[in-house]
């Protein structure tokens, strides 16, 4: 594969023929909607043949650049013994090593939508979990959304449906839900016992635990119940897995964190999601939603205390825009990668890439001259996290969340992992 940064004067033809593509595919792989007009700044996802064309002048070194390889590789399939002797006109075969992973996709879509989306790009998936369930301080589980359908169509595309419960809403934090539940060990009975029955009712193979803002004081109340939920899953053979607030250390404050136990998470369940996104908050000012800057010092922390390989890497597959100044209170705009895309097409803005980050903005006018800053997700972005899973060896990725269009990111996943499909 390859990426194209669209510069002025670029049209959809010359990039094609530069790297000896087809126009429709790069057109279907990218989502554009309207391939004559291309947007300055904008990352282009472009597959290349396994069969490279060596152009006079060009190295082993530019080659292996171009397809993401080394030099090694391609000469060791190529039983090139001497690098530098290879010449313009030489067919060269360009090896493709594709590291396995597990793939999660969270969804809290409409049963109809949910479905739709699973039907799309549930070959990609290990598992899909509908973030379908709250729990109350009696510990009974609330469904939120149905989940019937979509769990079908999780199982036809061999994707492993995981139930997720929380303690929050949109509009309740959810610390005294939590502390009802937690505190109570007749009631972490009960809940346990309702989580085991409706797994069991609907066909779940695993359970994710996203308890958030839970109280200092409940931590070891939380492991305990963990403790207890895997000692009762364990022998129905179900797994366990939880998400985590994005730490960087164990004496980070505050009540999104402290009740989150990297170590003994990482001790007593299957695997963790950690939620490494959200600095670009909707209510907040703007900035990348999951810089990989920040979410590289998370991965740092979580390999210290739990093994590398039960740590899933979660990133946002959704865009927001801002209004500029930001303004105490005011909600950001949230949407979809591909409508960040064409926004700026709308609007004439060029895009940018913050190199730090790894994540591309612009700013734009809208017709009521408000100035607006919008950060998303592109080939570049997805490809640096991809790289820093693979970096540190991690177990898998997960999605935040199904339900905004990102044809480049499962064009991009395809091309860089075998997704592991589990055995029933």
């Amino acid at each position: 594969m390859a990426i194209h940064v669209v510069s002025q004067g670029d049209t959809l033809w010359k990039i094609a023929k530069q790297y000896e593509a087809n126009s429709s595919e790069i057109i279907r792989l990218n989502g554009l909607s309207d391939p004559s007009r291309l947007v300055v700044g904008e990352a282009l996802f472009i597959t290349l043949p396994s069969i490279h064309i060596v152009r006079q002048g060009e190295t082993l070194g530019d080659i292996s650049e171009l397809y993401g390889t080394t030099v090694s590789a391609i000469s060791q399939a190529n039983g090139i013994t001497n690098p530098n002797s290879i010449s313009a006109g030489m067919r060269l075969e360009i090896p493709r090593e594709r590291p396995v992973t597990e793939v999660n996709a969270y969804t809290y879509q409409p049963q109809q939508e949910a479905v739709k989306s699973v039907n799309e790009v549930g070959h990609l998936l290990t598992y899909v979990s509908p973030f379908g369930y709250k729990v109350n301080e009696k510990g009974e589980l609330e469904p939120t959304v149905q989940d019937e359908e979509t769990i079908k169509a999780a199982t036809a595309h061999g994707a492993v449906p995981m139930l997720a419960i929380t303690n929050f809403t949109a509009t309740e934090a959810g610390s005294n839900v939590a502390h009802a539940f937690l505190a109570n060990a007749q009631i972490r009975d009960t809940l346990i016992s309702n989580i085991i029955r409706l797994m069991q009712q609907k066909g779940y193979r695993g359970l994710n635990v996203d308890f958030e803002n839970v109280l200092p004081e409940d931590r070891e109340n939380y492991n305990t119940f963990l403790q207890l939920a895997v000692d009762r899953l364990h022998p129905l053979g179900y797994f366990v897995s939880t998400a985590l607030a994005p730490k960087t250390s164990s004496t980070q404050g505050g009540v999104l964190y402290e009740a989150h136990d990297y170590e003994a998470h990482g001790r007593i369940v299957d695997f963790v999601v950690l939620m490494t996104y959200e600095w670009g908050y909707r209510l907040g000012p703007p900035q990348a939603i999951s810089p990989v800057n920040l979410m590289r010092k998370v991965v740092e922390y979580a390999i210290s205390v739990m093994p590398r390989n039960k740590i899933f890497l979660g990133f946002q597959i959704y865009a927001r825009d801002w209004l500029i100044p930001h303004e105490r209170g005011q909600e950001a705009e949230t949407f979809s990668p591909l409508e960040a895309r064409n926004r700026a097409l709308k609007y004439g803005a060029n895009i940018q890439y913050d190199t730090t980050a790894q994540s591309p903005f612009y700013r734009y006018y809208d017709e009521q001259s408000r100035h607006h800053e919008v950060w998303f997700e592109d080939t570049r972005s997805a490809l640096a996290k991809f790289n820093l899973a693979k970096e540190f060896g991690l177990r898998g990725i997960s999605y935040w969340a199904l339900g905004y269009p990102f044809p480049q990111n499962w064009a991009l996943l395809r091309d860089q992992f075998t997704i592991k499909k589990l055995k029933k």
